[in-house]
């Protein structure tokens, strides 16, 4: 019986891909090891190529790191960004499809280690965390500040400070994180993230609505 290995190595057989498995090997190792302790060479090795195709693509480590970021956190804010432009709802329905779309899309997914790996790295990489307040912290707290600011003006939320409330707003789902990340798995009780999210919403929802919601437009006869 003939044998035949004609089957390419799959850095040559699948090229285009080459990118998106070495963000998404970069994701796997940064969310296990954090950024300090990731090696580039362990990065290549878990994607299926050499240490010098990873270069051809990324400069060197803070470069990948900027790129999963950007890949896996930055779109959804800006697909946030999009749904709270265009929505037309009432304001507490859209803050709560923007809370719980950030929880399917980031929270509950591996990119929410990444979130983790900032809050307990930053100090010691300067840079990165300036990185990340510009492109995600930033970004993302002008969303949500948009969306209160506009909810006070129709008369929808009640008025606020609009910059703290966003902080409070933004904290539990932080908290929700960093206990997946770090005693979650060791806890016999373990927290439910979506009764969590719903709790807080309604908490936070009753809390915001305006004492006299404006009413309807009078649509003529």
């Amino acid at each position: 019986m003939e044998c035949r290995f004609d089957a390419k190595p799959r850095w040559e057989r699948r090229k285009e891909a080459r990118p998106q498995e070495l963000l998404a090997a970069a994701l796997d190792l940064f969310v296990e090891r954090g950024f300090a302790s990731t090696r580039l060479e362990d990065v290549a090795k878990r994607a299926g190529v050499s240490k010098g195709t990873l270069y051809l693509y990324f400069e060197n480590k803070d470069e990948l790191f900027k790129a999963v970021v950007r890949n896996t956190i930055v779109p959804a804010i800006g697909a946030a960004e999009v749904t709270i432009a265009a929505d037309e709802t009432c304001s507490a329905a859209l803050l709560r499809s923007v809370i719980l779309s950030w929880w399917e899309r980031l929270g509950a997914t591996k990119a929410s280690g990444i979130i983790k790996l900032v809050t307990a790295e930053a100090n010691n990489f300067p840079d990165l965390a300036c990185f990340y307040q510009d492109e995600v912290i930033n970004r993302g707290t002008k969303m949500i500040s948009t969306l209160l600011a506009r909810a006070v003006e129709r008369g929808e939320f009640r008025p606020m400070n609009v910059t703290v409330m966003t902080q409070v707003l933004v904290a539990p789902m932080l908290m929700l994180i960093t206990w997946k990340h770090s005693v979650g798995p060791c806890e016999r009780t373990e927290l439910d993230p979506a009764a969590f999210l719903d709790t807080f919403l309604d908490m936070a929802l009753h809390g915001l609505l305006s004492a006299s919601p404006p009413s309807a437009p009078v649509v003529p006869a």
